[in-house]
């Protein structure tokens, strides 16, 4: 018995509701069908469907292994698509999003490069701080700060990175240095809303458990622009909350301090994501497979 053949069969005929529609949609004669569902229930020694003159129904059994089949199907599928996307040339337009200062620092200079590699293809690249709906607004890709949600999506993981609290060495010698997240409810705080929104701050509890608290902050300062958040901390107006490389550049040059290290929450997980299709093009492919090893080899510089 052909397993693949006899589990596509079996799909069909519960996603049709008969097996007279599913031998149409297939293309072969109902006694093909008849057979192949015989066979297939004799194997795995149990009963997919209950049927009567007018209709089919998928027993406990049945709709359990309808579940399996498709997303092995689903499965080969991909893995065939893929295999015919790298043979094709890589062609037209290709839309990514990311988040504005992650795409500016590191996606822009991959994008260029994958183009400079593949001239027939023509990029746009749109950066914004919030998530994008890629099928409602046309993207091919993204590349996603946070914990997914959109069960629909290939998310590929790209490594990490920290939610951190930095204030500039002026502000700190004015306003002394944090030792716990409680003693920011005497400092003065700039909200970006990229990385925090509301009132509160993110901290673990510093001990082995790592349990997560909230910590009221006064903001100073509050903008959905990370440019302008970051350029206010350093000149000192109050301590600010950036993901890590938002500030590597800061940090190194000393112009930034990092505080409240040991109550840092978890990681954050990035990844690209894109949607999941049968008929993926060659150019998504091509990029994915381009982008995922140099920005994980960014990631990991960051960290």
């Amino acid at each position: 018995m052909d397993k693949l053949r006899a589990m596509e069969i079996f799909v069909r005929i519960a996603e049709a509701g008969s097996l007279t529609a599913a031998a149409g949609v297939l293309d072969i004669s109902l006694t093909s069908v008849v057979r192949s569902l015989a066979t297939l229930e004799g194997a795995l020694g149990t009963r997919l469907l209950n049927r009567t003159t007018r209709r089919i129904a998928l027993t406990d059994e049945g709709l359990e292994y309808f579940e399996r089949c498709r997303r092995v199907l689903a499965e080969v599928e991909e893995a065939e698509s893929a295999l015919s996307a790298r043979q094709a040339k890589p062609v037209g337009k290709l839309a990514i999003t990311a988040p504005v200062m992650f795409g500016r620092l590191h996606v822009g200079p991959v994008v260029a490069d994958f183009l400079i590699a593949y001239p027939a293809v023509h990029a746009e690249l749109m950066l914004f701080d919030r998530v994008v709906d890629l099928l409602e607004e046309g993207m091919d890709a993204a590349i996603r700060i946070g914990h997914l949600r959109d069960s629909s999506l290939v998310a590929v993981p790209l490594g990490t990175t920290r939610r951190i609290i930095c204030a500039s060495p002026d502000y700190l010698r004015r306003a002394g240095t944090p030792d716990r997240p409680a003693d920011l409810a005497r400092h003065r705080c700039l909200r970006f809303l990229g990385v925090a929104s509301g009132s509160e701050w993110e901290f673990s509890d510093g001990g082995a458990e790592r349990i997560t608290t909230r910590v009221p902050i006064k903001g100073i300062l509050t903008t959905n622009q990370i440019d302008i958040a970051l350029d206010a901390c350093i000149k000192g107006l109050g301590c600010g909350a950036f993901l890590d490389y938002q500030v590597r550049g800061a940090l190194a040059a000393g112009s930034l301090q990092r505080v409240l290290q040991d109550f840092e929450p978890a990681p954050i997980p990035v990844h690209v994501v894109y949607p999941h299709s049968r008929l993926l093009s060659s150019r998504v492919r091509s990029f994915v497979d381009w982008a995922v090893p140099r920005l994980r080899q960014r990631l990991a510089v960051d960290g």
